[in-house]
């Protein structure tokens, strides 16, 4: 059944590429995860295209691999999340602004406050992209010598989350009436104490900032798992997942809309916008010979690592030339460990075949001219795979400039992407509803 509406577009830029090769592609910057003058014309440049959304990933460690596969990364050094999108938002007008903020290695008050700020800043441009943290390095990073547990980590995030939008809602619209003749900066009856008592927070409140532009910053998910499945239902208004293809995807999308109307939400709230690496040219063999370059440009010692990281185990002690053994469970992402086992199953991988795979990208990527690739994502779209699309580009900025100038035309062309921004806020845009304060 065709839908008879358009589809949304993020743009993953953190790492800017997350090709492990992206960076070593001829004429790509180097420097693109930390030069903010790049940064700058990036967004810029998506802005102009009418792009949803800035997406920046973010890590709260170096990512947990052998020293020699980490020197091949560009990943070790990056901005700062709300620092970055704090300045972007100065060099920007109508673009999303959306970033991680971890629920397990951060206080609901400091992310809360955070937000609003970005919100106010941007003039309701804000996203909060909720994560728990699976690098079990970032754990040692905050005082603790082990990750917590898969099942304890969504528990804090759903209270997180309810503390977080609590403290947005502390003051009504009309709190803050600077009344110069009677002296009255704010109404009290117009504020409320939270006052949260939870198995894992005591937050008293009230946030000391103005309710967000937006009501509350875009809600945005990104775990697969079961666990993550179930908090994109009660909470999400987008959804970041990664599929290796269409099928997968259809269920994910089935599912979570599933479980949100099972919580008496709108379906049609969440915007379900899988990852979606682009590699083009100007025929598909063209596209084809980009990508193996591209492949060509990961070292077999940053593929082991990439391998180990996505299944929680050290894939080094494996034989390179066998098919993948039996992994045990582990606290890494569950998601991530269940698509690399499921890959390797799928195609008959060996190690090595997989690893090279991981090390490079391995999840749904369409390779193609603009038209091939605009196929594919209409038939995503219109069989109910994807509400649109996170893009990661192959390499940067030839691979963003070659999206913006030669897709994005023929989406319009076709009807399944506008044209000029359709509001002023990131809610408005994505056609999302302003939520109402809870206590006023």
């Amino acid at each position: 059944m065709v839908r008879n509406c358009q589809l949304h577009l993020g743009a993953f830029m953190r790492p800017a590429t997350i090709h492990t090769g992206g960076w070593r592609y001829p004429n790509s910057y180097a420097d693109a995860n930390f030069n903010f003058e790049h940064i700058k014309k990036f967004a810029q440049r998506l802005e102009k295209a009418k792009f949803d959304a800035f997406f920046m990933a973010d890590h709260l460690a170096v990512l947990n691999m052998p020293l020699d596969a980490l020197k091949r990364s560009a990943t070790p050094t990056s901005f700062e999340p709300f620092t970055l999108l704090s300045a972007l938002a100065s060099v920007t007008k109508n673009i999303g602004l959306v970033a991680t903020g971890s629920t397990t290695y951060d206080e609901p008050y400091h992310v809360a406050r955070r937000f609003a700020s970005l919100d106010h800043i941007s003039g309701g441009r804000a996203g909060w992209n909720i994560v728990t943290t699976s690098n079990p390095n970032a754990s040692l990073n905050f005082g603790l010598e082990e990750a917590l547990e898969h099942g304890d980590r969504y528990a804090r995030a759903r209270e997180f989350y309810d503390v977080v939008t609590g403290l947005w809602d502390s003051w009504d619209e009309e709190a803050f009436i600077k009344n110069k003749e009677t002296g009255e900066y704010f109404d009290p009856k117009k504020l409320n104490i939270l006052d949260h008592k939870g198995k894992y927070f005591s937050v008293r409140g009230p946030l000391n900032i103005a309710r967000p532009v937006q009501g509350w910053p875009l809600i945005v998910q990104a775990g697969s798992s079961d666990a993550g499945r179930q908090l994109a239902a009660e909470t999400a208004e987008a959804v970041f997942t990664s599929h290796s293809d269409l099928i997968a995807a259809r269920a994910f999308y089935l599912d979570v809309k599933t479980r949100a109307k099972e919580f008496g939400r709108n379906p049609d709230e969440i915007k379900i916008l899988p990852a979606c690496f682009v590699v083009i040219g100007d025929t598909i063999e063209e596209a084809k010979i980009k990508r193996a370059k591209l492949d060509s440009l990961v070292h077999l010692d940053s593929a082991i690592a990439s391998l180990s990281i996505a299944i929680g185990s050290d894939a080094s002690r494996f034989e390179l030339d066998k098919p993948l053994p039996e992994i045990p469970e582990s606290n890494a992402s569950k998601s991530g460990r269940s698509r690399a086992i499921a890959l390797a199953k799928k195609e008959n991988l060996t190690v090595r075949q997989l690893a090279q795979r991981l090390g490079g990208y391995s999840g749904a990527a369409m390779v193609g001219t603009p038209n091939s690739i605009v196929d594919e994502m209409q038939e995503w779209f219109e069989t109910k795979g994807s509400d649109g699309f996170t893009i990661m580009f192959s390499h940067l900025p030839d691979g963003l400039e070659d999206f913006c100038d030669l897709v994005v035309p023929e989406l319009q062309r076709r009807g399944l992407f506008r044209s000029k921004y359709l509001g002023q806020t990131l809610r408005e845009n994505l056609g999302l509803p302003r939520p109402s304060n809870k206590y006023f």
